[in-house]
Formats: structure tokens, C-alpha cells, sequence
């Protein structure tokens, strides 16, 4: 499993601005990789180029044994005329509904399943869509933010269980919290600071799973390198 970016390139349409100049970089083999940095520096523009690549003409991006990428995003919005038990229903092949209960479980939202997405908070809103995602096939999945507005708690224990029952997928994942993608990340695409013209910096995370023993002092490094990256 292969995620490579060539010399890419993107400006906004109708502007002079270059938010992704000459990006280059290659993440390898399944779980938790991300994409870090301030706002406005191309994290998402990256992320959408990624999840349409197969669209696209030219050799900027190249996969190998990636061939379904989904890309899961903040405040996304379901229909309101149902219940979410239902949605999440309609979505689930029959071989995945046990992966949909251990997952609802895991996610704590039991006792929502009964009630319109508008009544949810965002944090449940975003917890109902990630989980509509994971039912789906995918080899690559896209988390924009996809965590927003959940406890801190929670996200570690819905990310610590997405990389034990999905070992075989790969992720990407973009936060602003240093901690969390320094912790629980592999491969960490840092962004630096546009104003700067500082490029993009690849930084090896911790990749903490289940049952791992967390070495503090490794951990600050990460974190030290990160923020000298952008």
C-alpha cells in the first residue's frame, strides 16, 4: 500500500495565490498517517486533490493497491426525515453489522440512534458520520477534521480502536492537535508556514496502539520536530 505525491501544484481558481507549490512526498504501508500544520496552508486543497485522484490526469498522484479513497469531513450533514439508527441501518451490508453495533458502542452512541442528526451535537453529528464511512469499502480513508468537537478521551479510544479493527487500511488524518497526531500518528506530513516559504516536512510519529508503552521523552521529541517543521 503506496500513497506518492509528485511536484504537485494548486491554485485556487480566478487567483494568483499558490496555497500547494511543488509538493512531494510518499506515505507506505496501512494506519494512521496525517496531515498537520496552520489553517490556510493546503491540508484540505491536499486532501480533496487526494480523494479525486483517480479523476485526475498526470502522474502528480500515484497509489498503489489503493484503489477505493474516501474522504469523511467536519459538520458533513445526513437528512434530517430519519432516525440515525436508520441511516446507519440503510448503509450496513448484512456482513458488516456486527462491525456497525461494536462500533456504535465504541463511538458511545447508543442512545442517540433513535434521534434526527439535527438533534445531535456536532461532536455526535461527526461521530454518526465517520462511523457511515468505516461501514463503507475503502482502502484510503480521509478524516478532515472528522473528529472535530469530541472529547479528547473519546477521539484516543475511537482512533486506538479504528487502528485494531482496520489494520489493513490506511488513513489519513488532519488535526491541529500536536499531541494527539504526534501520539497516535506513523507518517506526519507538517505544513510549514506559507509567510515563511518553508516546504513541507515528513516526521516519523509514534504510531501508539493498544497495549504499546509510550516512551515520554520520544514522544517530545516528535513533538519538538513537528514544531520546528513549520
Amino acid at each position: 500500500m503506496h500513497l506518492e505525491c509528485n511536484n504537485l501544484n494548486f491554485t485556487y481558481p480566478d487567483s494568483d495565490i499558490t496555497v500547494i507549490n511543488n509538493l512531494s512526498f510518499s506515505m507506505d504501508t496501512p494506519g494512521f498517517n496525517a496531515l498537520f500544520g496552520p489553517s490556510g496552508v493546503g491540508k484540505t486543497s491536499l486532501a480533496k486533490i487526494i480523494a479525486n485522484s483517480n479523476s485526475r490526469s498526470g502522474d502528480e498522484i500515484m497509489t498503489e493497491h489503493i484503489d477505493r479513497i474516501l474522504y469523511s469531513y467536519n459538520l458533513e450533514r445526513l437528512p434530517g426525515w430519519s432516525s440515525t439508527g436508520n441511516h446507519l441501518n440503510k448503509v450496513t451490508p448484512p456482513e458488516k453489522l456486527s462491525l456497525k453495533e461494536q462500533l456504535i458502542r465504541v463511538f458511545e452512541l447508543q442512545d442517540v440512534l433513535d434521534s434526527r442528526f439535527s438533534q445531535l451535537s456536532m461532536g455526535q453529528q461527526n461521530r454518526i458520520n465517520l462511523i457511515r464511512y468505516l461501514l463503507q469499502d475503502f482502502d484510503l480513508l480521509i478524516l478532515d477534521e472528522s473528529l472535530a468537537n469530541v472529547d479528547e478521551k473519546l477521539r484516543e479510544t475511537i482512533i486506538l480502536a479504528i487502528k485494531d479493527l482496520f489494520a489493513g487500511k490506511m488513513f489519513l488524518y488532519i488535526s491541529h492537535n500536536l499531541i494527539e497526531v504526534s501520539k497516535l500518528c506513523s507518517q506526519i506530513l507538517v505544513f510549514g508556514k506559507s509567510s515563511e516559504n518553508k516546504d513541507c516536512s515528513m516526521i516519523k510519529g509514534q504510531d501508539y496502539k493498544k497495549g504499546y508503552q509510550l516512551n515520554k521523552q520520544s514522544l517530545d521529541i516528535t513533538m519538538l520536530e513537528i514544531m520546528n517543521a513549520f
